[in-house]
C-alpha cells in the first residue's frame, strides 16, 4: 500500500487496515520460521506497510 493511498483513508479504515496488516505480518513470520517461504521479501513489505499505517495514525492523532 502506497503512502498516497494511505492518506486517502479515514481513521477507522486506517485502524482496520493496521490490524489486518499486523496479522498478515505475523502469519508471514510464523510461516517463514516453520519452513522458508518462497519470497522472503514479502515479510519486509508487510513490515513496512504496518509502519506506514501506524505512522499515519500517529500523525493524525497529534494534529
Amino acid at each position: 500500500m502506497k503512502q498516497s493511498e494511505i492518506k486517502g483513508l479515514s481513521a477507522a479504515q486506517l485502524q482496520e487496515n493496521l490490524s489486518l496488516s499486523k496479522k498478515t505480518y505475523a502469519d508471514l513470520k510464523m510461516a517463514h520460521a516453520i519452513s522458508p517461504i518462497e519470497n522472503p521479501l514479502q515479510i519486509r513489505s508487510a513490515r513496512r506497510v504496518v509502519a506506514r499505517l501506524a505512522t499515519e495514525l500517529t500523525k493524525r492523532e497529534l494534529q
